[in-house]
């Protein structure tokens, strides 16, 4: 028997279908958008479970909503950043993926047009595809979406929702200045169309002033957030804010989903912010994870071939190059992997026109040394194919 129609065309993620090759010991990988685990606050969290478990409540069914002591948290923090938010605006999820899920149930219907920057997140296609939508790009620079090309989609495409990474965009790494989001937001409104931001890695500044988020210019925007970049991923705990008459269809759609996310996860992470500097613990992944990004930046002139072009991320996870011939790095992977190290290919960003000659490398998952090794590695790679 056939699976159903909505799979077809969705392909497997080459992120995920990597993590089997680079899990191997000697792999040094920069494929996986992976935050480094020796940082994780293993004490505070093993802390923060054990006082949650001591409540039989956490082990119990729990509301669609969550937690509402969590999402009070999660309402500050979001507050303090610069968009106004209550309780009652979030809804926890299992990861920001599942919020880009249920955002994508609440609006989208089978041949509706989503537009994306390109290139974009491999996951967030993947959603759309499976929802049955039409994925149309829009060109982006190193400021991120261009507003021109974006108004020019929205005048021609009619989209129902405009997908946007806005701050260390995955893959780019590029983020979008005050005034280009002013006028995104702007440019939602005037055509009645969402804007749904992706907002995983925003905490994760090396360099330069906070730009406040997406939804802080415009009511036609739902948030995603999330605790995998700044807590841990294996929480699988994210948040999705949304305007008060769009939230019930997405509570609708999670309890359909899975009921509600994990009590217990949902009670040791309200613990846990309660009880730590949470800032304090980012301030230090942004010390470890900006020499890491210098590393890497630092050693790409004597690795890639000249003429190639990359990005200098302000921060976030990733360094996004272009080749300057026509060399496929899907090739190019399978040659570097004999040399025991991994990057990802470029095209399967891209929502209709590949292009082969661009590729991925985060910098956070390794350590500076490491991070060494592994261009000494693809600088091998290169000299291989010449």
């Amino acid at each position: 028997m056939s699976p159903a129609r909505r799979l077809h065309g969705v392909k497997s993620s080459p992120v995920r279908d990597l993590l089997a090759l680079t899990l191997r010991p000697e792999v040094i990988s920069f494929a996986g958008g992976l935050p480094a685990p020796e940082l994780f606050d293993v004490d505070g969290w093993a802390d923060a479970f054990a006082k949650a478990a001591t409540d039989r409540r956490n082990l119990q069914y729990g509301t669609t909503e969550g937690d509402p002591h969590l999402r009070a948290q999660l309402a500050a923090r979001m507050t303090s950043k610069g968009v106004p938010t209550t309780e009652s605006d979030l809804l926890v999820t299992t990861g920001s993926q599942q919020a880009l899920t249920l955002a994508t149930i609440a609006l989208v219907e089978p041949g509706d047009v989503v537009a994306v920057e390109e290139p974009t997140y491999l996951a967030a296609l993947q959603c759309f595809q499976l929802a049955g939508a039409r994925v149309v790009p829009v060109a982006s620079d190193d400021q991120g979406m261009v507003p021109s090309a974006l108004a020019e989609v929205l005048t021609r495409e009619k989209p129902t929702l405009v997908y946007v990474v806005p701050t260390f965009a995955n893959p780019s790494g590029r983020t979008q200045p005050a005034a280009r989001r002013e006028e995104i937001a702007a440019l939602a409104a005037t055509h009645d169309t969402w804007l749904v931001e992706d907002d995983p890695y925003g905490e994760l500044r090396y360099r330069g002033t906070p730009v406040p988020p997406l939804a802080a210019y415009g009511d036609k925007v739902l948030y995603l957030g999330s605790l995998s970049k700044i807590g841990a991923p294996g929480l699988r705990l994210g948040w999705l804010r949304a305007p008060k008459d769009l939230m019930p269809a997405t509570v609708i759609a999670k309890q359909a989903a899975d009921l509600h996310t994990s009590t217990i996860d949902q009670a040791a992470a309200a613990t846990y912010l309660a009880n730590t500097d949470l800032n304090a613990h980012v301030a230090a992944l942004c010390t470890a994870y900006r020499e890491r990004r210098d590393t890497m930046i630092k050693a790409l002139p004597t690795t890639v071939p000249k003429g190639t072009e990359w990005t200098d991320p302000d921060g976030g996870m990733f360094v996004w190059l272009k080749l300057p011939d026509t060399t496929d790095t899907a090739d190019l992977l399978k040659e570097a992997l004999k040399h025991n190290v991994a990057f990802v290919p470029g095209a399967p960003f891209f929502a209709t026109t590949p292009d082969n000659t661009t590729f991925r490398m985060s910098f956070t998952t390794n350590p500076p040394e490491e991070i060494s090794e592994g261009m000494h590695r693809l600088a091998t790679t290169f000299s291989s194919l010449t």
